[in-house]
């Protein structure tokens, strides 16, 4: 939705399926006696559409939020999911869960599933390290695409693209370090940068978020300064630059311009005929102002990320020969070629 304009509202009938759903579950839970010792349990992994009339006291009286594991946790579900397959010595679970930050118990179940094809389809009787690191890499990015005939000057865009993220990661202190770049198309990305962070984070601080933009624009930065175009391949990056400095100024008041205010409150009870879509709170004076921060949070991002390019276009150079050659370099392949050595 473009700021300054409004959205159609997407409205929900008022007899539709989850009405009827809401309805009956109501009048069971009035039915219901202090004698009956009914104890009523459910789960939804949408609580912010949840209706009003199913959280008044005296009907769903307790909340238990299962957050997603921190590392401590994914190592406990990895040593669950692990323990009916043969490992091999070199597998160390703690590693493993440090590299696999955000990742639920179904997609760490999906990643030994999958590092148990891998070992089984190369005929091994152990599950090696490699192959949990390989299916990783697949639950990540998604699965290579080998077969997809790619022509030479596509691939050179790819290259310095991705080369264009992973230099300025390396350039900016305090981002996520790079975990796997790779020119290789996964999924439905042509080429991918992956970062992984060292540590849970709960709360992002600004400066964070900024270089996080920063990372977003260097491969568009980097086609435009070496190759002299701009391409569809930076759309994705353009999007994501976009809705995290629009969460910025409307819903983290990270605007000096701004201040500490929330603008666009989200209507988001679907229940009952009620509109899903975010309400215009704000004038048209203010929607000009939020337009003009973002688009100098992202400009100003740009111009950072540009200006490392260009202090270190010999290095920009290195890393995208070197993609052009492997095709995929880790984190360690990368810190090798930034320090200037061979690898």
């Amino acid at each position: 939705m473009p700021w300054g304009g409004t959205e159609e509202p997407a409205w929900e009938g008022g007899h539709d399926e989850r009405e009827q759903t809401l309805n009956q579950l109501l009048v069971e839970m009035d039915g219901f006696e202090s004698n009956d010792g009914v104890i009523l349990i459910s789960a939804t992994n949408r609580p912010d559409v949840l209706d009003p009339a199913l959280m008044r006291p005296g009907r769903f009286d307790r909340q238990v939020v299962v957050p997603i594991p921190d590392v401590k946790g994914r190592e406990a579900i990895l040593r669950v999911h692990t323990k009916k397959n043969p490992l091999s010595g070199n597998v160390s679970l703690q590693v493993l869960a440090r590299g696999t930050p955000g990742f639920t118990g179904a997609d760490l179940e999906n990643m030994v599933n999958e590092g148990a094809l891998l070992a089984a389809k190369q005929g091994k009787s152990q599950i090696e390290m490699t192959d949990l690191e390989q299916a990783k890499d697949k639950v990540l990015m998604g699965t290579e695409r080998k077969s997809m005939i790619i022509p030479y000057e596509e691939r050179r865009n790819i290259a310095y693209h991705e080369s264009g993220h992973t230099l300025v990661t390396k350039m900016i202190p305090g981002t996520d370090p790079i975990h796997k770049v790779t020119i290789i198309p996964r999924g439905r990305a042509l080429g991918l940068t992956q970062r992984l962070p060292i540590d849970e984070k709960h709360i992002y601080p600004k400066d964070y978020l900024l270089n996080n933009i920063a990372v977003f624009m260097g491969g568009r930065a980097a086609e435009e300064i070496v190759l002299h175009i701009q391409t569809t391949g930076s759309h994705e990056d353009i999007e994501q630059s976009t809705e995290l400095a629009r969460k910025m100024v409307c819903e983290w008041g990270m605007s000096e311009k701004m201040g500490p205010l929330a603008f666009g409150q989200k209507e988001e009870q679907i229940f009952l005929g009620r509109e899903f879509a975010r309400h215009k709170d704000y004038s048209e004076r203010t929607a000009q102002d939020i337009d003009e921060e973002i688009k100098q949070i992202v400009d100003n991002s740009y111009d950072s990320a540009r200006k490392i390019i260009e202090e270190n276009i010999d290095l920009l150079h290195s890393l995208a020969n070197s993609l052009l050659e492997r095709e995929s370099l880790d984190g360690d392949q990368i810190d090798k070629i930034v320090k200037g050595e061979k690898i």
